[in-house]
């Protein structure tokens, strides 16, 4: 089957909007799934969902949006290393990668980091994706109040956020991305592990940025932030 995009929403998507993003087989179960986060993305948060059947399309649209949280159904991965394809989208967003059971020990270790969800497709698996999902986006809604027991820090939380963590990050990006101005000269695998340290570093940054937001808004107006 060719690429399909399916965006379930009738606005255009600024490409800085953050979206759900879902890559799933087109079964039954692929589609019950895509239904209910569709659901629950529009009643809960208000985010747009993106879907798609096809693999090189989900990595090239984990890069043009800002993914909230990804959902992967394995069979679209068939053809590629599971865990390469994995440790490119949790650079970009948490994930729920839905595989059979025997596809867990291949990628054990990224999941332990906590930033996979992994359902076993086997049974009624489609309630605990779809939980997982809403679980995830719940974490990641733009907007989201700060986390339990921030609200004790100093004052200057925000000017630390800024120069101690963004000038740092800024380096970093920088080095980064003039090694991928060299990328004649690098190989396939050094240019992706480079391109993930910049996501991972625009992912940090981001982070950052709305955490000293969310900081801000909390000192100026704490019963409004609360």
């Amino acid at each position: 089957m060719g690429a399909v995009v399916e965006v379930l929403t009738r606005k255009a998507i600024p490409v800085t909007q953050g979206v759900v993003l879902l890559g799933i087989a087109d079964d039954a179960a692929g589609q019950q799934i895509a239904r209910e986060v569709s659901r629950i993305a529009r009643t809960e948060t208000a985010i747009p969902v993106v879907t798609t059947r096809d693999s090189s399309q989900l990595l090239e649209l984990s890069s043009r949006f800002q993914p909230l949280a990804i959902l992967l159904d394995d069979a679209l991965a068939q053809g590629v290393a599971l865990a390469d394809t994995l440790t490119h989208l949790i650079s970009l967003a948490p994930v729920v990668l839905i595989a059979p059971l025997e596809r867990q020990s291949d990628v054990a270790t990224i999941v332990s980091a906590g930033e996979v969800d992994f359902v076993a497709r086997a049974g009624n698996f489609v309630p605990l994706a779809v939980s997982l999902m809403e679980r995830r986006l719940r974490r990641a809604r733009p907007g989201s109040a700060l986390p339990e027991g921030w609200t004790e820090f100093p004052e200057d939380l925000g000017e630390v956020f800024r120069h101690e963590i963004n000038n740092p990050l800024t380096g970093i990006l920088g080095n980064a991305e003039l090694l991928l101005s060299h990328r004649d000269q690098l190989s396939a695998a050094d240019t992706q592990r480079v391109q993930t340290v910049v996501d991972l570093a625009v992912r940090l940054r981001e982070t950052t940025r709305r955490l000293s937001n969310a900081w801000e808004a909390h000192r100026l107006h704490p019963l409004k932030s609360a």
